[in-house]
């Protein structure tokens, strides 16, 4: 049980804060955290902050509006282990959501958070993670407390922040509460066994509690805890969306006016964001525009004509530094440009120039040292010789910026009906075994693909040589309930649509066998893949038929401009068959993992064994 509240405490409780569920939770946990100050922010009070938290030495000048950030050296990325989704059923219990008992992990959390805010000012951050107006608005409601001026300042840049976006609420008690508390960053022992941290969704009760960190993903609560976590396990619950890490784009042709839209999902370092972001190559500038909606979340839902519709619940960009560069990713250099209000966080940074680098920006990292600081605030001129190679700035270095500034944003992105997904995708890296692009007929065979999406990357670090870190719709470090309901939920989605959109896998990181290079040239030349898919959605091409999917034919891949030996179009549009039979296996023991999976994602497996030719005890499910 909380501890009571305190006049003292609702007195310092701002007063345009009508609200009195909202009133009430801030009470709550002002009196646990006991900060010295509470404050309602809005995003018209960005420049404010901004002003004080360069006078604070919390941010500094980057060039001309721009700013730069760093945070503690042990609190750079998110932390999967010290997250958890805690619940009152034990049903809930899956194999990667991390689950444990609600009463358990928020006695915990309540305790590490109990004075945890004295000397500092509680910021409160109503928000929503959805246009105004859409059907999924009451979904995308939530309060952030945080002691944490930056985090105040990121989620301006993530969501859409102000009370005016919670005074309509249909249900003005239903909102998501965040409660975030950084702690003593040098006293919490991270990675130790007695580490402090803790990051809990307790989604049967739309609570956020965390404790322990201020970077991004694991502080600004609205972003992966409420529009991933919490939201999936809303859409599951209330049966009426799903809420996926997926990016969103659309695909305008000039010459017809068709605007055509793609959503999908991508486990790290697949090209997620360089696809969200994607131009069309010059070759075909003329022809088609690309747009963008969002390169991180997707919230999806059947309309009254049975239509799947998608929306980017967020209103920024948090993206990955390293490798970001003008060939890579011409629209991100371009969103966060002089003047965009960007934040760098743990980049390298030049105190006399007020430049900003990381690795893949350039080639080479600056001649002229004088003045550039490491992501720790370490002078590069001062390294010793054994460090001269270490990077500049840290690997998850990033970028957070507002939608608004990303110059191919879609014009209808903030309509709030969404749009009508033409197709799905999942893209996974891998060398071999996958081809450019395979469309995949059959919905609940599509399903199955996204359960089995799986990439190489991790592949010394678990030891497994040719088998895949399996990541589930790229959602496995976001699921919030056990992955055979899961799969089911999405099914039922589909079962409920009358125009379906194509499903796909694609894949841009096949490499020569022989001296290890990469067959396809990626970045913008992505677009005549997803050309080709939309062509076969509408029966303009029919592929070439294969064991896991239809693949395209030669001729049937628009390669104006793109100069590519046929011999290697062939290698990159071929299936393994050997590779697919020892991928199946690995499919096996992964689906295996998860109690109650549905019987036509069982089916879906086994036909695609049987079209492989293997016998059958080899690879099945049952």
């Amino acid at each position: 049980m909380l501890d009571p509240v305190s006049d003292p405490v609702r007195s310092k409780i701002p007063v345009e804060i009508t609200n009195q569920w909202i009133r009430e939770f801030i009470a709550e946990w002002a009196d646990i955290t006991e900060p010295d100050d509470i404050e309602l922010v809005s995003a018209e009070d960005d420049e404010r902050l901004v002003r004080e938290a360069l006078a604070a030495n919390e941010l500094f000048p980057a060039g001309r509006g721009r700013y730069y950030a760093r945070s503690f050296e042990k609190d750079t990325a998110r932390s999967e282990e010290r997250t958890v989704v805690a619940t009152g059923n034990p049903d809930d219990r899956g194999v990667y959501n991390n689950w444990r008992p609600s009463s358990e992990a928020k006695d915990e959390i309540v305790e590490r958070m109990r004075g945890a805010s004295r000397g500092k000012t509680m910021y409160v951050i109503p928000y929503l993670m959805v246009p105004p107006g859409t059907p999924l608005a009451s979904f995308g409601a939530g309060v952030e407390l945080t002691d944490d001026r930056g985090v105040a300042l990121q989620m301006i840049r993530m969501a859409r922040v102000g009370m005016r976006y919670l005074t309509d609420l249909e249900d003005p008690e239903f909102f998501v509460r965040g409660v975030h508390v950084t702690g003593d960053l040098a006293a919490l022992g991270q990675g130790t066994p007695d580490d402090q941290r803790l990051f809990a969704t307790i989604p049967d009760e739309r609570i956020i509690l965390h404790f322990g960190s201020a970077y991004g993903g694991n502080a600004l609560l609205g972003k992966i805890a409420h529009a991933l976590r919490l939201a999936s396990f809303d859409g599951y619950r209330s049966g009426k969306f799903l809420a996926e890490q997926f990016l969103l784009l659309g695909i305008v042709d000039l010459e017809t006016g068709e605007r055509r839209h793609i959503c999908g999902g991508f486990p790290s370092a697949s090209g997620k964001t360089n696809l969200a972001m994607t131009l069309p190559p010059d070759a075909l500038g003329e022809r088609y525009r690309v747009e963008f909606y969002g390169d991180d979340i997707a919230w999806l839902w059947v309309d009254d004509a049975g239509q799947l519709r998608g929306v980017n619940p967020e209103n920024g960009a948090f993206g990955v530094a390293k490798d970001t560069n003008e060939r890579t990713n011409p629209t991100a250099m371009a969103a966060i440009a002089e003047g965009s209000g960007t934040i760098f966080t743990n980049v390298a940074y030049n105190v006399h120039t007020e430049e900003v680098w990381w690795e893949g920006l350039t080639d080479e990292p600056p001649a002229d040292i004088a003045g550039w600081l490491d992501w720790r605030g370490q002078p590069i001129a001062d390294r010793g010789v054994d460090e001269r190679n270490e990077p500049w700035a840290h690997p998850n270095s990033r970028f957070t910026v507002a939608l608004d500034r990303i110059p191919n944003l879609a014009p209808d992105a903030a309509e709030p009906h969404g749009v009508v997904i033409d197709a799905v995708i999942f893209g996974g890296r891998t060398r071999d075994r996958e081809p450019l692009i395979r469309a995949i007929d059959d919905y609940a065979e599509g399903v199955y693909d996204g359960l089995t999406l799986g990439a190489e990357a991790t592949f010394a670090a678990e030891g497994v040589d040719g088998q895949l870190r399996y990541d589930p719709m790229s959602m496995r470090p976001f699921l919030s309930y056990p992955e055979g309901e899961y799969a089911q939920h999405w099914l039922e989605v589909f079962d409920q649509l009358t125009a379906r959109p194509a499903f796909a896998h694609v894949n841009w990181f096949l490499r020569d066998s022989e001296n290890g290079q990469y067959l396809w040239p990626g970045y913008r030349e992505n677009l005549r893949a997803l050309l080709w898919l939309l062509d076969y959605k509408e029966g303009k091409v029919t592929g070439q038929r294969t064991p896991v999917g239809v693949v395209p034919l030669l001729e049937e891949l628009d390669l104006t401009g793109l100069e590519i030996p046929s011999a290697t179009l062939t290698s990159i549009l071929a299936i393994d068959t050997d590779r697919w039979r020892e991928e199946l296996h690995f499919r096996a023991a992964h689906l295996a993992q998860f109690p109650r999976l549905p019987e036509r994602i069982t089916a879906a497996h086994n036909r695609i064994t049987e079209s492989l030719g293997m016998p059958e005890s080899v690879a099945r499910l049952r």
